[in-house]
């Protein structure tokens, strides 16, 4: 980025010598300094998925679409019949939404780990398959 130290420092609110410290690789800074030098630098992911809607929607065939928020963006996650059948059924006892609603928060946290990897869809969507699960 073509800033000295000095800059750096400024840009971040720390010292100098801390941007030194930093740039040796010293291991007795503190996070808080480091995550303020990275953000200057342009290196920290904002990105989160957040699950606050409770709708889903069942297509028996497909499996289950479900919805998250990452800040103003609406993030399409789908599990699919298979992957709820295979590793959330709890052998075969449960249909699939009985599964789906059961077992949310564990799929929720699955399809965040995917979205947060980039393990995107080419229409930016997350699809949960069984072989993800395995």
């Amino acid at each position: 980025m073509s800033l000295t130290q000095s800059q750096l420092a400024s840009l971040a609110k720390v010292s100098t010598p801390t941007v030194s410290r930093f740039e040796q690789a010293e291991k007795n800074i503190q996070l808080s300094t480091v995550l303020a030098l990275l953000e200057v630098l342009g290196m920290t992911d904002k990105r989160s998925l957040v699950f606050t809607a409770e709708e889903f929607q069942l297509e028996r065939r497909v499996g289950v679409t479900f919805w998250g928020q990452d800040g103003e963006t609406r993030v399409s996650c789908v599990i699919s019949r298979e992957a709820l059948d295979d590793h959330f059924s709890e052998r075969d006892r449960l249909k699939p939404d009985a599964a789906f609603r059961k077992r949310r928060k564990e799929i929720e946290a699955f399809a965040r780990r995917k979205y947060l990897r980039g393990q995107l869809e080419p229409d930016g969507s997350v699809l949960i398959r069984t072989l993800d699960l395995v």
